[in-house]
C-alpha cells in the first residue's frame, strides 16, 4: 500500500447520518474504510466502460431445464467461449429449474458480450451479469 494521505470533504448532516447508518449495516469499522471501497468501486466501474480492461466476473442464469434444447443451446454456447468461460457451477433447484454460475474472464467488452448471448438464450428465466476487477491495479 502507498503512502496514507488524510483529507476532509464537506458533507450535508443528513447525507453523513445517512452514510454512517450505511457504514454500519455493513459492518465497516470506519468511515474510511467505506469510502476506500466506494472510490474503488467507482474506478473499477470506470474501467469497464472503457472495454478493453482485463476482468472477470460471473455469469448466473436461471432456467427450466426441460425447455426443448436449452440445456444444449448454452453449453454450445459455453464451449465457444472456452477460452474465457474458466469455471462453471450447475446447481439443480428443484425438479425442473436450475441455477448455472460461470466464472468468466477477459476484456470488459466480451466478457458483457458472452453474458448478453447466454442471458439471451430463448427459456433462459433470469442472468445477470456480475463483472469486478482482477485487483492488480487496486491498493
Amino acid at each position: 500500500m502507498g503512502e496514507i494521505v488524510r483529507f476532509g470533504i464537506s458533507i450535508d448532516h443528513k447525507l453523513l447520518e445517512s452514510f454512517d447508518r450505511l457504514i454500519e449495516q455493513k459492518g465497516y469499522m470506519n468511515r474510511s474504510e467505506a469510502i476506500r471501497d466506494l472510490l474503488r468501486s467507482a474506478l473499477v466501474e470506470e474501467k469497464w466502460q472503457a472495454g478493453d480492461e482485463e476482468t472477470v466476473g460471473t455469469v448466473t442464469l436461471v432456467y427450466n431445464h426441460h425447455v426443448r434444447d436449452l440445456s444444449d443451446k448454452l453449453t454450445e454456447q459455453q464451449h465457444s467461449h472456452h477460452n474465457e468461460i474458466i469455471s462453471a457451477l450447475h446447481i439443480h433447484l428443484d425438479a425442473h429449474n436450475c441455477l448455472e454460475v460461470l466464472v468468466v474472464r477477459g476484456k470488459a467488452r466480451d466478457v458483457k458480450k458472452i453474458a448478453d448471448e447466454l442471458i439471451g438464450v430463448k427459456g433462459v428465466k433470469h442472468g445477470k451479469l456480475v463483472m469486478t476487477t482482477t485487483g492488480e491495479e487496486l491498493h
